[in-house]
């Protein structure tokens, strides 16, 4: 019997390779998407994307999008985990056995995620755990990945960076100590096409700004 699993969505690059990965996995049912959204601002994270974007991306992969909202941002530890513990036991009474992450390779973040759904039957997919963030990077190249970058650590990389579509060429400009992945914050995404959707999501490139070490682009659905 398939495992029925929702995949944490951030809607960048890596958690969309790892829906395509999963999609591909006879022993996993993917019933559908979660993501985590300020509250105020109705926007992921460093990601900065957009509500209605973040719906375009579950319809191009014909899944549902569940919404967990936090009340207040910045939202405390305490606050986070009340939340999340909430949406955990919402999943469980939905009949949801696994929850999978894009993690790569960040043993803190993955020991966090297994620490937190310790006892609560749930287990955890990883499905692009510990692959070379170089050989990924190609993998997903080469499979037809489209995603562009909505934000930048300025202390890593140039704000031109910002908005630009992720890429071999764009790669090839990155210093040898930046993850091709971003998975050290270098870089955030948004994906706008690929084998895990249906159809691709048309969008454009809006203002360019910078707050607190970053430079953000904001990338408008054109519907």
């Amino acid at each position: 019997m398939k495992k029925k699993t929702l995949v944490s969505w951030s809607s960048g690059k890596d958690c969309a390779w790892a829906l395509h990965t999963l999609q591909q996995d006879p022993s996993v049912e993917v019933t559908g998407l979660f993501t985590v959204l300020n509250a105020q601002s109705e926007r992921v994270g460093m990601h900065t994307t957009r509500l209605q974007l973040l719906k375009q991306q579950a319809t191009a992969a014909q899944l549902p999008l569940h919404i967990i909202y936090l009340p207040e941002h910045p939202c405390s530890n305490e606050k986070y985990d009340t939340v999340m513990g909430k949406a955990v036991a919402d999943f469980i009474a939905q009949g949801i056995q696994c929850i999978a992450f894009g993690d790569l390779f960040l043993e803190d973040i993955r020991a966090y995620r297994e620490s937190k759904m310790a006892g609560t039957g749930i287990e955890l997919l990883f499905p692009l755990w510990n692959i070379p963030t170089a050989e990924l990077a190609q993998q997903m190249l080469a499979g037809g990945l489209d995603t562009y970058i909505s934000s930048v650590d300025l202390a890593k990389l140039p704000a031109s960076i910002a908005g630009q579509r992720w890429s071999n060429e764009l790669l090839a400009t990155f210093p040898a100590e930046v993850d091709p992945c971003g998975e050290n914050g270098e870089i955030h995404t948004i994906v706008v096409n690929g084998p895990m959707f249906t159809q691709p999501i048309s969008v454009t490139v809006g203002a360019i700004s910078e707050a607190g070490g970053y430079a953000y682009a904001d990338i408008l659905p054109d519907s």
